[in-house]
């Protein structure tokens, strides 16, 4: 039987998919439930008293966790504030969703993997996470599944958009300030884009039988690299300006040069091969999410609004 929400809560709405399912699940015909929506001002996700008072005031049927510290470099030097965040709040989000008989969504990372495979990523594949943020986020779907209520866990990649601080917009930052750029190109994955991700898991919610639970992974179709996904950045852009009479970017596709992982070391360790395979979600909801590529250019046009 399909669901009929009469009240959600929607954590994370400052942050990058947060806003995306915001902008989503409020417009018009979208829902007939309420949507509460919370950022980290109205609710401190370190603070479990704090998160379980909140969802017996509120009484949702249905919580939806995008919300994460997601500073991953940071998370190496601040190991207790990303496990607090990323693995013992969506943990109380499940024990009080679980004693109030609600549902719970919740959103995870390609991070969980070691990136040595070839070929994506299926659920069911080991996980070996190389960071502190890739263990969190590993340790918050494993408290999850181990309460047992009906969930959802979506693994996602490379996420960006309009809105919020993301490669998009660090790209065109540099692109518009620099002549050259030096980007990584021996890492793998799909660029996916926060819109995607909202409408894919609206369509989601409005099919899912109680009696599935579940991880699945959600990221645009095809793959690239970071050098690629910049350098597609830069030329949709200009393609974009060109149409409108309007300057291009200062670096040119020529200047954005591919460098390797150990030309930009960082303190966290990121997967080489963040691929994922979302057959999973295309088989049990019939959704799929469109070309990395496609979806760029909705972001870009979007964007420059």
């Amino acid at each position: 039987m399909n669901p009929v929400y009469k009240k959600i809560l929607l954590t994370g709405v400052n942050g990058q998919v947060g806003h995306a399912l915001q902008q989503t699940l409020l417009k018009p015909g979208a829902l007939s439930a309420a949507v509460v929506c919370l950022d980290r001002s109205q609710l401190n996700l370190t603070d479990s008293d704090a998160i379980r008072r909140a969802v017996q005031a509120i009484k949702p049927d249905l919580i939806i966790n995008p919300a994460a510290y997601t500073a991953v470099d940071k998370a190496e030097s601040e190991p207790e504030l990303a496990f607090a965040v990323n693995a013992t709040a969506p943990q109380t989000f499940a024990e009080e969703a679980a004693a109030a008989g609600a549902r719970l969504i919740h959103f995870s990372t390609d991070y969980v993997y070691a990136g040595t495979k070839t070929g994506a990523y299926v659920e069911e594949d080991p996980t070996q996470p190389l960071s502190v943020y890739g263990k969190s986020k590993l340790a918050g779907e494993e408290a999850i599944r181990a309460i047992g209520l009906p969930h959802l866990i979506f693994r996602t990649s490379w996420v960006y958009g309009a809105y919020g601080k993301n490669f998009l917009k660090t790209i065109l930052r540099l692109a518009a300030e620099r002549d050259e750029l030096r980007i990584v190109a021996d890492q793998i994955g799909a660029p996916t884009s926060s819109h995607s991700i909202a409408e894919a898991l609206s369509a989601v919610m409005h099919q899912w039988r109680g009696d599935l639970s579940g991880t699945y992974h959600m990221v645009n179709a095809g793959q690239t690299s970071w050098h690629g996904f910049a350098t597609a950045i830069v030329e949709e852009y200009n393609r974009l300006q060109v149409s409108r009479g309007l300057p291009l970017l200062k670096a040119s596709l020529d200047n954005i040069h591919a460098i390797s992982t150990q030309e930009y070391p960082t303190p966290a360790v990121r997967p080489a091969n963040s691929c994922l395979d979302c057959s999973k979600l295309a088989r049990d909801f019939s959704v799929t999410l469109p070309d990395w590529r496609d979806a760029l250019i909705r972001e870009l046009a979007s964007l420059s609004q």
